[in-house]
C-alpha cells in the first residue's frame, strides 16, 4: 500500500506543512528591527473612527520607521496596513488561509 493511501497520513503530513510555515515565518519576522504589531476586529468597517484612527496611527509609525505587522485580514488589519502601504512602509500580513471570511487585504507588502 502506498504511503499516501494509509490512513492518517494525510493528516500527518499537513502538520509537517504548517510546521514548515511557521519555520518560514519566523525565519522572515526575525530580519525585522522596528515592527509594531497591530491587532483588533475584521469586522470594523472603513469610514468608523476605529478605523481612521488605526489609519492614522500606522502612517506615523510608518512615518518614524516602524514595520507594521497586522493578521493581515480586513477591518483594524486592513487599515493598519493601509496606513503604513500609503506612507511608504513595511505592511506585513500574517494570514492564514480560512473557509470563509478573511482574505488577504490589498495593502500588504510582505
Amino acid at each position: 500500500m502506498p504511503i499516501s493511501d494509509m490512513p492518517g497520513v494525510e493528516e500527518s503530513w499537513r502538520v509537517l506543512r504548517i510546521m514548515g510555515e511557521f519555520v518560514n515565518s519566523i525565519d522572515a519576522l526575525k530580519t525585522l528591527d522596528n515592527a509594531v504589531t497591530i491587532f483588533g476586529s475584521a469586522r470594523i468597517k472603513e469610514g468608523t473612527p476605529y478605523y481612521t484612527n488605526c489609519v492614522k496611527t500606522s502612517k506615523a509609525l510608518a512615518e518614524n520607521k516602524f514595520e507594521v505587522i497586522t493578521g493581515g485580514g480586513p477591518g483594524i488589519m486592513e487599515a493598519g496596513n493601509r496606513g503604513a502601504f500609503e506612507n511608504g512602509g513595511t505592511s506585513i500580513g500574517l494570514n492564514i488561509t480560512l473557509p470563509f471570511e478573511q482574505h488577504p487585504n490589498p495593502y500588504v507588502t510582505d
